[in-house]
């Protein structure tokens, strides 16, 4: 129960800084600073999000969840890869302002139904 924990914390941890993370890319993208290409701003966020997923992967072998038994799961899966395509969009040098501004809220949008679904694991 201790590994559980640690790996739930960790999963919990680096949720949050991914997307703290994301929300400061996208606000300095959308600002029209894209000086943050050059700093570890870069590649910080992809470090993170191994660690992340790392502990989702662990977290689902100590607990058993499988995506596509476990439904709540297989909706996070989807929404995370909406997230990362939407956020993909929104940081995207050749896009346009109102471009980066609804796709930086899709993601949003998307990354908070990962975290409603996460809290509270409904049956769907």
């Amino acid at each position: 129960m201790t590994f559980y924990i640690a790996l739930k914390t960790l999963h919990i941890g680096t949720a949050l800084i991914s997307v703290v993370l994301f929300a400061a890319r996208w606000s300095l993208s959308l600002a029209g600073r894209q000086g943050w290409r050059a700093t570890p701003l870069r590649w910080v966020p992809h470090a993170n999000d191994s660690v992340l997923l790392s502990a989702a992967i662990g977290l689902c072998v100590v607990t058993g969840w499988l995506p596509l038994v476990h439904h709540w799961l297989t909706a996070k899966v989807l929404l995370l890869i909406g997230y990362i395509l939407a956020g993909k969009l929104a940081l995207a040098v050749s896009a346009g302002f109102r471009q980066k501004l609804c796709m930086g809220m899709l993601a949003g949008l998307q990354v908070g139904g990962i975290f409603l679904l996460a809290m509270f694991k409904p049956s769907l």
